[in-house]
């Protein structure tokens, strides 16, 4: 067979790991893998390798991060030329299948391609953990490690000059990262998209730690929602995805909180940081099966699958259910661990 392999939307650590798996079980049953560069669009371009990849090319894949293939955000589906230029594309050079590793927007053209006729499977990747149907998503503990790392140095500058500081790190609709990067860091208070914001509330929780401690640290999610503004108007990108570049989340609450507290408070932002570096051991090894699981169901025709772990074992779902809807953290699930943050 002829495979197509590309990776889109955000890089994150884990997605090489999840190459070489991929290509190192295709190569196991003789089959041919292409690296299509540069995502969708790369398909839209006919950006490919004249020669499929080998061993050679993949084997020190395991500890590097981003990704080898590059990415873009790249939605065909927009433009009735662009798709149609993806399809002339498939075919014109022979593939048979394409293995799609990205999050919601990239597995949800790898879903409408295979609505249209086209085999593809779905390998999910995504800081946020926020895709449904899979438990964990490789990227999310390398981030969460990242700011975990982040709020232990703040701790030590907000404890020497007895100051509150906010620490925003990445969750556009789930707050996944911040929640799990909140409990491991020890902060003492959370922000998340999937709880109402109340500056008040906040203010107290920081109080309280504050008159303990002399020093507080808040964690808070770029998605969390602050009233809207008389006049405001959001931007969105190539999915339809509000742009969250220019919302200063960080700097906002820090700013509520000086204002409504008297204390002095700093920001910081992980911002693309949390994105680069190695892979945990955790996401390499998960990244590793979901590749060898992809390339299986390549191999056996198993197509408009998306590759997943539930508990400790690798299974596949249909790729349009984990794209229906996200996972979001439950009101239940949050509220069992507000003993974390209301001290």
């Amino acid at each position: 067979m002829k495979i197509g392999i590309l990776t889109g939307g955000g890089d994150c650590p884990g997605l090489n790991p999840a190459i070489r798996g991929f290509v190192m079980k295709s190569l196991d049953y003789g089959h041919d893998v292409y690296a299509i560069r540069e995502g969708w669009r790369g398909l839209v371009k006919g950006i490919t390798d004249d020669n499929p990849l080998t061993v050679n090319d993949v084997d020190e894949l395991i500890y590097r991060g981003g990704t080898a293939l590059r990415s873009s955000r790249t939605n065909p589906y927009k433009d009735p030329a662009q798709l149609e230029a993806v399809k002339e594309n498939i075919k014109k050079f022979g593939l048979d299948a394409i293995g799609a590793f990205g999050g919601e927007d990239t597995l949800g053209v790898a879903s409408k391609l295979f609505k249209d006729g086209f085999n593809t499977v779905g390998v999910p990747k995504t800081m946020d953990n926020d895709l449904s149907e899979t438990d964990y998503t490789f990227g999310f503990d390398s981030a969460v490690s990242v700011n975990v790392d982040a709020v232990d140095r703040l701790r030590d500058t907000a404890r020497s000059h007895m100051r509150v500081i906010v620490l925003e790190v990445m969750g556009r609709h789930a707050g996944w990262v911040a929640l799990y990067s909140a409990i491991a860091g020890g902060a003492d208070a959370v922000l998340l998209p999937e709880i109402p914001f109340d500056a008040d509330a906040l203010c107290e929780q920081v109080k309280r730690a504050y008159a303990r401690k002399k020093f507080a640290i808040v964690v808070a999610s770029e998605g969390v929602e602050f009233p809207k503004q008389e006049g405001e108007v959001a931007t969105l990108d190539a999915f339809g995805h509000v742009n969250l570049s220019n919302r200063d989340v960080g700097a906002t609450v820090a700013g509520i909180i000086e204002e409504k507290t008297g204390l002095e408070t700093r920001s910081a932002v992980t911002g693309h940081i949390q994105r680069g570096g190695a892979p945990t051991a955790f996401d390499r090894v998960l990244a590793s099966r979901l590749g060898i699981r992809a390339a299986q169901c390549v191999h056996e025709g198993d197509y408009g699958k998306m590759v997943a772990i539930k508990g400790t074992e690798i299974v596949t779902a249909p790729i349009e259910l984990a794209v229906g809807t996200l996972k979001t953290i439950p009101v239940e699930f949050y509220e069992t661990l507000t003993t974390l943050f209301n001290k």
